[in-house]
């Protein structure tokens, strides 16, 4: 299993919406682009429920417990 910084690869978090409101899902990998052109780091989430993969700035997850 591979790390990316604070998350790795599976793990289980909670997306935090502009409303306050959570959203399980899964930790995929970090985005590779973001930084490089300035802009926040970005995670690329799953959410189990979908399925649906997203990428989203990495201040709007938090570790499952």
């Amino acid at each position: 299993m591979s790390t990316d910084g604070l998350f790795h690869q599976g793990q289980r978090v909670w997306v935090h919406g502009p409303d306050g409101a959570q959203r399980e899902a899964i930790y995929v990998g970090g985005g590779e682009n973001a930084t490089f052109f300035g802009g926040p780091p970005l995670a690329y989430i799953v959410f189990p429920d979908t399925r649906e993969g997203f990428e989203i700035e990495l201040d709007r997850i938090t570790p499952r417990d």
